[in-house]
């Protein structure tokens, strides 16, 4: 069995792999991301994902583990194995504020998108990739919104650590959230 931590960039995948790790589940991470204002605790990624369309190679260190695979990337995972997938919800302003704010502190500029435009073509794009999930065998799937865990960290917990079997500690995944990170609130414009 392989764990994979999905979603759209700032949906909380980050958070998933430090409960996890909280929990018991070792990962498969080589830190070459390190931590920074945007992701203090880590980013928990592993380079190699990347290049998954021309070399899957790697997944054979996946067994056990949870690894982190951008949604693009989820398609050319092989058949043949079984993939315990937590795919990372958030409401899609809060992505859209989160990218923007992300963007602001590193000096870049965001897209020449309006936000409008890019919340639709994030929405599609969640539409097709859940579909798709839906469609294959070999995937469980596991949708996690990401304001329930703030809100609710322990009860999530409770639901991840069931998915994946059961034998993670629930009550370490919980306290492994840090609501203080949660700065993309409702109310923030």
């Amino acid at each position: 069995m392989i764990t994979i931590v999905s979603g759209l960039p700032r949906s909380g995948t980050s958070m998933m792999m430090q409960m996890l790790r909280a929990g018991g589940m070792p990962l498969l991470a080589d830190e070459q991301r390190k931590a920074d204002d945007d992701n203090p605790l880590g980013y928990f990624e592993f380079e190699r994902v990347k290049k998954l369309k021309t070399d899957a190679s790697w997944l054979d260190q996946a067994e056990g583990k949870a690894v982190k695979v951008i949604t693009q990337l989820l398609p050319d995972l092989p058949p043949g194995r079984d993939y315990y997938t937590i795919f990372m919800l958030r409401d899609l302003d809060e992505v859209l504020r989160s990218q923007r704010e992300m963007l602001v502190r590193r000096g870049q500029s965001g897209a020449a998108l309006p936000d409008d435009k890019m919340k639709d073509i994030f929405s599609k794009h969640l539409e097709r990739t859940q579909g798709w999930l839906s469609a294959q065998p070999n995937f469980k799937v596991l949708n996690v919104q990401y304001a329930e865990v703030i809100r609710q960290s322990l009860d999530q917990a409770r639901n991840v650590a069931a998915f994946l079997g059961g034998s993670l500690d629930a009550d370490k995944m919980a306290a492994a959230v840090n609501a203080q990170l949660y700065r993309n609130v409702h109310n923030k414009g």
